[in-house]
């Protein structure tokens, strides 16, 4: 079969390009007033397309504003999990009978039904997360993208089945071994089958793109869905319930998608724990990541796990780069949406003659950008998502202080909201330094000069993630040399729009390696789905 055709949502790009941006704007700003209106009440759960109601609500408050309430959602319990559970099993079977164009083309309907609603959802995500209109509206396309080009994989692999046969043999034995010819043709079905119930939980900083790729890649694989949402105190309840609506809308059958909030310590816990779920996919922080793993196996249950880990991603500036394009793709990668980003760039090396330029070029970019209500048009920084957030940058700041030097940034910035707003901050620290290899998710950048490639190259690898990297070179040998040696899924290089982060589905494949991932296979990927798939060869002998 032929590839489908598949291309991107890319809304900004195609107002700008038009000449329409004004009314990109005027779309955002309408959706945002919406939302604002709607926010306060009271959400259910949806289990078996039915709502179900806990004992207790979670208030979800806006980052933006801790003053302004997003909604009360339902403080969901492990009980709530075996019900969710259940229902999925019970949908199960049904659910991976049907075909499977069926299934891609549901699924691109609900890719129709956000593409629809795109500005309400992304409105809701920029107060529900902080992020600016450019980065939300990014987001929700990303979701569309995910859902179209899974489904396009789908069918251009016919369902990840394929035969193949042996022919008969004019000879023949009388008791088989290895190898033995038949006089008898043999037929041979592989295919990939469905795991069964998958725990879908989802992160904050990206709770539609992400939850809603690892949630279509594991239904359009066949298996059924308990969806949890991100709600502890980085709480992205709502985004996730707007998934819930859209694929109903779309025509996904009750019980093969159920939305469940609550906490981690329950609901996700019960995911992990319940021998009726076959797999969990996950994003979020390598120690809760390889805990959940460790838990089930420890149980004795064989689980399959789809896990992104977070990054600690370095960027290496050669004698021979381009400093206007390093500097662009550095502060766009470090600092976009805060660097709460698993991919955003933490660590930069540059060579010791391009250093003290590129530090005061990179400190002019950090000035220009705006901090701010990430509502309002032209704000480029928007706040932290939560206290526990501003807490980390504040101990980070001051560790860099104590043992290096801030070189810019390091303090909160006053607005007229009630919300966690920073600067960027670049630091000078060691590289044995604490802050240079754990995962901080805050707008921190560290910088160290070098003098050799060859210990670039070293010290970039010298951490225990393998997400992403970029480079910024214009000599061959050290292209090649990098590209070689890097440790590291997702690689960029020379790079202007973002030197580590900003995967585009369909064009590049975003995956870790070591500690960011367990199987080395990244989302927007032609193996993506395979990860919710389990392979079976069948042989009849006629």
């Amino acid at each position: 079969m032929a590839a489908l055709k598949f291309n991107n949502e890319f809304t900004y790009k195609s107002f700008v390009e038009s000449g329409k941006e004004a009314e990109f704007d005027r779309l955002f700003d309408d959706a945002a007033q919406k939302a604002r209106a709607d926010f306060g009440k009271k959400y259910p759960i949806y289990i078996n397309g039915k709502e179900v109601f806990a004992d207790e609500t979670i208030t979800e408050r806006s980052p933006v504003d801790r003053n302004m309430i997003i909604g009360y959602f339902q403080k969901g319990t492990r009980e709530h999990a075996r019900m969710a559970i259940k229902a999925a099993s019970d949908a199960f079977e049904s659910w991976k009978n049907k075909d499977y164009k069926e299934r891609a083309t549901l699924f691109r309907k609900a890719a129709g039904v956000f593409s629809k609603n795109k500005f309400t959802l992304a409105a809701i995500l920029s107060y529900e997360n902080g992020k600016s209109r450019y980065e939300s509206i990014g987001e929700v396309d990303e979701a569309i993208d995910f859902m179209r080009y899974y489904a396009n994989e789908l069918e251009s692999n016919k369902g990840y089945s394929r035969k193949t046969s042996l022919q008969q043999s004019t000879a023949g034995v009388s008791a088989g071994f290895q190898g033995a010819p038949s006089t008898r043709a043999e037929k041979v079905m592989i295919r990939l089958e469905p795991c069964g119930v998958f725990g879908v939980i989802a992160p904050f900083n990206f709770p539609v793109s992400i939850s809603t790729g690892m949630s279509s890649g594991a239904m359009l694989a066949g298996n059924t869905v308990v969806f949890k949402p991100s709600a502890s105190d980085s709480m992205t309840m709502l985004t996730g319930l707007k998934i819930y609506e859209y694929f109903k809308e779309a025509g996904i059958p009750d019980g093969v998608f159920n939305y469940v909030s609550g906490p981690g310590s329950e609901v996700g816990d019960e995911l992990v724990v319940n021998p009726g779920v076959s797999g969990i996919a996950f994003t979020g922080s390598r120690s809760v990541g390889v805990g959940m793993m460790k838990k089930a196996y420890g149980l004795d249950l064989q689980k399959t796990f789809v896990v992104e880990m977070g990054g600690k991603n370095p960027v290496i500036i050669a004698k021979s780069a381009n400093l206007e394009d390093a500097v662009s793709g550095v502060a766009s990668a470090a600092f976009g949406f805060n660097g709460q980003k698993c991919s955003a760039c933490s660590r930069v090396y540059v060579h010791e003659s391009l250093k003290e330029q590129f530090i005061s070029k990179l400190i002019e970019k950090a000035r220009e950008f705006k901090i701010g209500n990430p509502i309002q048009k032209g704000i480029y920084l928007g706040p932290l998502i939560s206290d526990k957030a501003f807490k980390t940058y504040s101990d980070a700041v001051e560790k860099a202080r104590a043992t290096g030097r801030v070189l810019y940034g390091g303090n909160r910035v006053a607005t007229n909201t009630n919300g966690y707003y920073v600067e960027p901050t670049i630091i000078e620290v060691r590289h044995e330094n604490e802050l240079v290899h754990n995962e901080l998710f805050v707008p921190i950048l560290t910088i160290e000069g070098f003098k050799d490639f060859d210990d670039a190259l070293r010290l970039a690898n010298d951490v225990d993630y393998g997400l992403t990297a970029g480079l910024y070179s214009k000599k061959k040998k050290e292209i090649d040399e990098f590209e070689d040696r890097i440790q590291a899924g997702t690689v960029y290089i020379n790079r202007y729009t973002s030197a580590t982060t900003g995967a585009i589905v369909g064009l590049h494949t975003f995956v870790g390696w070591k500690g960011s991932s367990v199987n080395g296979k990244g989302s927007g990927s032609k193996f993506y789905m395979q990860q919710f798939m389990k392979e079976q060869s069948v042989s009849i002998t006629k």
